[in-house]
């Protein structure tokens, strides 16, 4: 059994006015697919998913924990501290599933939040585990005993470490809105950015920055 991680760029961003006057956001889109090789050289046969995403709908959705996190976790626990969003849909339309996640007002979900403020362009990932068995064309095909962890962390293009990087530099609201950014890891993180003597530096570093930051929540 394997840690098994698909990227799907295909949603929208969704916002609902609320109750209270404000906003709600949604992740809306395509957030599996069966039957065709994705970029990973894997394909999941639609039968698997099909039973997948019942189990999932069932046990996870219908009983509104249907959770994900922000960023790419490196097991298949969904870490409830971590927790950015809930899916509170996923439906089967031919080979695509068809998902809609509810971003909540969680730290994770803040950042997130704050992401699409500054027009970031963010994506979804399955995660689960299951068997791989590998075709003479080397594709691997995902077995029968896949299983879902969440069927969408939300993952963001390379924009996301520059917009989180510029936002610390310019001393954005939303980095330190709420105690998100503690004080101290800030500081640190801002001395490290002025340590980085040219551009390329910065580029090459800006990723393991926010990487870094998401782990240190």
């Amino acid at each position: 059994m394997k840690l098994i991680t698909e990227i799907n760029e295909q949603v929208n961003i969704i916002t609902e006015a609320n109750e209270a006057g404000g906003k709600n956001f949604f992740i809306e889109g395509i957030f599996m697919q069966a039957e065709q090789e994705n970029r990973n050289k894997r394909m999941y046969p639609l039968e698997v998913l099909q039973k997948e995403t019942e189990r999932y709908v069932t046990e996870y959705v219908m009983k509104n924990r249907a959770y994900g996190e922000l960023g790419h976790p490196d097991g298949p626990t969904v870490n409830l501290d971590r927790v950015s969003h809930k899916i509170v849909s996923l439906k089967e339309s031919g080979t695509n599933f068809i998902g809609k996640a509810k971003i909540l007002s969680t730290p994770m979900g803040k950042i997130a939040q704050s992401l699409i403020g500054e027009g970031v362009k963010l994506g979804v990932s399955s995660r689960g585990i299951g068997s791989l068995k590998a075709t003479r064309e080397g594709v691997n095909i995902v077995g029968d005993d896949f299983m879902l962890s969440t069927a969408a962390d939300i993952v963001a293009d390379p924009s996301a470490p520059d917009a989180f990087v510029e936002g610390i530099m310019e001393g954005k609201d939303w980095v330190w809105d709420g105690g998100i950014l503690r004080e101290k890891y800030a500081e640190k993180t801002y001395k490290q950015i002025n340590t980085l003597v040219d551009q390329k530096q910065l580029d090459e570093q800006k990723l393991s920055i926010f990487n870094d930051f998401l782990t240190n929540l």
